[in-house]
């Protein structure tokens, strides 16, 4: 007895280790190949090249002017001007930060639209393994319902059963063939999701267990670390930050801008030539941006406030979620290790103690129970992997 348990232990976890490895290394060809991530990538690029455009000195203004004189003695007149305007100093400066805080915004942006399609690929490979691991059990559902058919036929044929024992019989593996074709239907299904997934190549996850999930014991000390990482959530902090930031570049806008350059005249024996300087008295062009600012900012303040709600109930109801399913998919799995009727079934129904009806409904029962503790199991690993979406 003690060699059986280390051999399914050691099976137990010999599944759980293939079937993560197969998992990671789905999610990591999902990740190399999926043409919805290089789409967001290169956005993620082009808005990038897009912050740092337009934050630099404005064109230099060159003019040229040449002019007849009338009458012809007073000479033709020529005019040359160069001309540089630009903001007070300190603008550039918020600009450039400004622009660098977008670009890490679009960086995060990137992470989270990152973290919902490669949370979409681990569900679907969780419904996958769900199905893997109910093929299975049909697989063997089948060959039962075919051998039973068939002897039931054998014995009609001899005299041995009626026709109405051995319609039940074809019936129940009629029966039994639709669930494993619906079943197959849902893989297929679920296989064409992974490839849509994967930018149209094809993938292979025939794990039937899943890997080895485990959650966090206390709550409260894990979400001050997941609050952390979230992508969302610090993309909604750098939308503030910004707008911090853009009340100081508004605050700045507020202030004269200023012009110098040079200037040539030329006229017939005469040369004038020097240095010009202009300044833009801010009046009216900037009002209310600085409003307008702080508006945002109390926006961007109340968003982040919200997200981070949102954020905290969101998990939190996860987390019990999954902690819920956890135990009941445990508590499952011992009942049907523990009450396992099927041997105790096909040896009173060999022995004559029960009819084909009564073993045909308890079978059904037993299917029903191993139905249902795939399904809790399941149900465990999409809770815990969208709990833990952000860390992946």
């Amino acid at each position: 007895m003690k060699i059986l348990f280390i051999t399914i232990a050691f099976c137990v976890v010999s599944f759980s280790v293939a079937a993560q490895s197969e998992v990671e290394t789905t999610l990591r060809e999902v990740e190399a190949n999926s043409a919805t991530l290089r789409a967001l990538r290169e956005q993620a690029e082009a808005r990038k090249l897009g912050n740092k455009t337009g934050i630099y000195l404005a064109n230099p203004e060159v003019e040229y002017s040449y002019l007849w004189g009338s009458p012809s003695a007073v000479g033709n007149r020529t005019d040359v001007s160069v001309r540089q305007s630009f903001d007070f100093p300190t603008a550039y400066a918020h600009r450039s930060k400004i622009a660098d805080m977008e670009n890490a915004n679009a960086e995060l942006a990137y992470r989270t639209e990152r973290m919902a399609l490669l949370l979409e690929a681990k569900q679907a490979c969780i419904a996958l393994i769900y199905y893997n691991a109910l093929a299975r059990e049909c697989a063997a559902r089948l060959r039962s319902a075919a051998q039973l058919a068939e002897m039931y036929r054998a014995r009609l044929a001899k005299g041995d059963a009626n026709a109405i024992e051995s319609n039940k019989a074809q019936l129940n593996l009629v029966a039994v063939q639709h669930e494993a074709d619906r079943i197959a239907a849902e893989q297929a299904s679920l296989r064409l999701e992974l490839k849509r997934l994967n930018g149209g190549k094809e993938l292979t996850l025939s794990a039937a267990e899943y890997p080895e999930t485990s959650l966090p014991n206390s709550f409260e000390s894990w979400y001050a670390q997941a609050e952390s990482v979230n992508p969302y959530l610090q993309h909604v902090g750098g939308q503030l930050d910004v707008s911090r930031q853009q009340v100081k570049l508004n605050a700045a806008l507020g202030l004269p801008k200023f012009s110098a350059g040079y200037t040539s005249e030329k006229v017939v024996g005469e040369w004038f030539q020097g240095v010009s300087a202009g300044v833009s008295i801010p009046l009216w062009e900037n009002k209310n941006r600085v409003k307008l600012a702080k508006a945002q900012v109390r926006a961007s303040e109340a968003a982040l406030s919200d997200a981070k709600i949102q954020l905290y109930n969101t998990l939190q109801s996860l987390y019990r979620r999954a902690a819920a399913l956890r135990q009941t998919a445990a508590a499952y799995r011992s009942t049907l290790a523990a009450c396992n009727n099927e041997p105790l079934l096909q040896k009173a129904f060999a022995a004559g103690e029960i009819s084909l009806l009564t073993y045909l409904q308890e079978m059904d029962y037993y299917y029903a129970a191993v139905s249902s503790v795939l399904a809790a199991e399941r149900d465990f690993e999409l809770a815990a992997a969208e709990l833990t979406a952000a860390e992946s």
